[in-house]
């Protein structure tokens, strides 16, 4: 694996997009286990499918309409999440498959050879591309700047957001800074565990954090670091036994999970 690691640009990219997709990991992650939001953002990452099957027909990189269909998402879970409770899981559950079904529409009207979708839908990591790689750098940038400017404003919203209210700050602008910031990250998740499995490897490293500390900051660093040892440890066991890297990830990561709880019981 070291040989590989100095000698070919694909296995490169493959550890850097390790290395910054835990940053979303931990941080994103961490913010969308406090606040109970894992179903919303599961919306949210299947409707980028539909712009991933539109890139295919325009002919254009993917991510990129694939990043606009998981915007769109993100501010239309978060009005409906406000405006009606009762109804917030059966629209989340509408997006999740109107995207999806967008997805197959879109690739079926492509012109030419039809494209495997298996690393879209379960990822895989080995085949991060430069400009995709150059994208999770730009968003993993957003990401992190974004929550460590505004940290105690995001502690605040997670744990009180009455507080918040009373003194003035903006909830509403927060929540849909944060359903933004879930739509980058399931961006850059996608090719690392696919659309399918990428809210897994957002909840389970802070959940795994979770074990160990309830105090938000260290959280999210201790899930910054799972992440970095899921990721990596999942690559490595998929380069080895030549198996699909984005559910050797979630599986490892998973086991690990269990494993950890057990002992801590």
């Amino acid at each position: 694996m070291i040989d590989a690691l100095l000698n070919y640009k694909f296995v490169q990219n493959a550890f850097a997009a390790a290395i910054f997709s835990s940053l979303l990991c931990g941080i994103v992650g961490t913010i969308i286990v406090e606040k109970k939001l894992v179903s919303m953002s599961g919306g949210i990452a299947h409707a980028s499918f539909g712009g991933i099957g539109l890139g295919y027909l325009l002919g254009i990189e993917p991510i990129i309409p694939g990043l606009g269909f998981s915007i769109f998402a993100a501010l239309a879970i978060a009005k409906i999440n406000r405006s009606s409770s009762a109804r917030a899981d059966t629209l989340t559950g509408m997006f999740w498959a109107i995207g999806m079904a967008l997805g197959i529409l879109f690739i079926s009207l492509s012109s030419g050879y039809k494209p495997d979708m298996t690393s879209y839908l379960f990822g895989d990591i080995l085949t991060v591309t430069d400009f995709y790689l150059n994208a999770m750098i730009v968003l993993s940038v957003i990401v992190v700047f974004v929550v460590v400017s505004f940290f105690d404003y995001w502690k605040g919203y997670m744990f009180d957001e009455e507080y918040l209210q009373v003194i003035g700050i903006n909830v509403l602008l927060l929540e849909n800074m944060l359903f933004i910031l879930v739509a980058f990250s399931i961006v850059i998740l996608i090719k690392v565990v696919g659309i399918i499995l990428s809210i897994a490897l957002l909840t389970i490293p802070p959940s795994t954090a979770k074990l160990f500390t309830k105090n938000l900051k260290s959280m999210m660093l201790l899930s910054i670091v799972f992440g970095v040892a899921y990721n990596i440890g999942g690559l490595v066991i998929s380069y080895y036994l030549d198996i699909p890297s984005g559910a050797t990830i979630i599986l490892f990561s998973s086991f690990v999970y269990f494993v950890l709880m057990f002992i801590r019981k």
